[in-house]
């Protein structure tokens, strides 16, 4: 199936900050967004290749390891080339986001337009809720996300 727009929250809602992209990816399923195709997913980071084929516009919400300040927001272009590795954005089931990323460059299946936001966590603890200042990240990024696309869109 061919998607011109999507976004995958990527995440584990039982894991603390972790669960920031599926947040924010629920957060813009409330929203209507002509278009644009909303997905969650987990531990499966090369899941993603299949999920992104045929789109030619991906945005990527993930958590981030703690860099600096707790909620904030990294915009990434992995079009660029490889991720900053300060960010932590591996993980530790298997290949993590940034394999999985440098995995679909080196095959060519990396999406025409393809962005992250990494969102800077304070903690990855089992059973913990989001914490305030990532909680407070998620209407921020919904909204980065909203205005790219629309701005994609008008182009």
């Amino acid at each position: 199936m061919t998607v011109s727009r999507l976004v995958i929250g990527i995440g584990n809602p039982d894991r603390g900050d972790d669960a920031v992209g599926i947040a924010v990816a629920r957060g813009l399923s409330q929203r209507a967004l002509p278009g644009l195709r909303i997905a969650e997913t987990g531990g499966d980071m090369l899941g993603l290749l299949d999920l992104w084929a045929g789109a030619g516009r991906v945005v990527l919400v993930d958590a981030a390891g703690p860099a600096g300040r707790p909620g904030r927001i990294h915009r990434l272009d992995p079009t660029a080339g490889a991720l900053p590795r300060d960010l932590s954005l591996g993980s530790t089931h298997g290949f993590g986001l940034a394999e999985t990323l440098e995995l679909a460059r080196t095959l060519g299946r990396l999406p025409p337009r393809i962005t992250i936001l990494a969102i800077e966590a304070a903690g990855f603890a089992h059973g913990a809720a989001l914490s305030a200042p990532v909680a407070a990240a998620v209407d921020e990024a919904i909204a980065l996300i909203t205005a790219d696309l629309r701005e994609v869109s008008d182009a």
